[in-house]
């Protein structure tokens, strides 16, 4: 099947397809007389398999990973485990500091007016460490600000 179809049969989009081919996270597809990609049906499979260990947030190094154990019918279950169980302390960790970004813009927001007044805590705290005074309008760039 052509790339088109490989995508619709895997959901993996034909950008994605052509991305994991140029990091060698998939083998290039064979290709017809005309040059286009062909992929076989176990092609498609590790396509699914991708797209589903990228549903559950696998980085493409992690995936890269699994897929060789996936393709070693004689791995151990063990190393597999070892794999998720590591992922799903990064995907804690993960959520411990998103709450934390929650919980500081939930504080800021409560204590910004929301009026007309030009005083707000949200702008004061992403600036605080800042010497320069914001731009002109006009002059928005980034190089004009120095920390201390």
């Amino acid at each position: 099947m052509n790339i088109g179809k490989a995508s619709e049969a895997s959901g993996v989009s034909s950008k994605m397809i052509r991305y994991y081919e140029s990091i060698g996270l998939i083998e290039a597809a064979g290709r017809s007389d005309a040059g286009y990609r062909v992929y076989s049906q176990s092609e498609v499979a590790i396509l699914r398999f991708i797209r589903r260990a990228r549903d559950l947030n696998f980085p493409i190094e992690r995936i890269r990973e699994l897929l060789a154990l996936w393709i070693d019918r004689g791995r151990a279950s063990a190393d597999v485990k070892r794999l998720a169980l590591a992922h799903v302390e990064e995907l804690e960790k993960r959520m411990r500091e998103l709450g934390e970004i929650v919980s500081t813009l939930r504080h800021l927001a409560e204590h910004c007016h929301g009026d007309g007044r030009p005083d707000c805590p949200i702008i004061g705290s992403l600036s605080h460490d800042m010497i320069a005074e914001p731009p002109e309008p006009g002059q928005r760039r980034a190089t004009q600000f120095s920390r201390a």
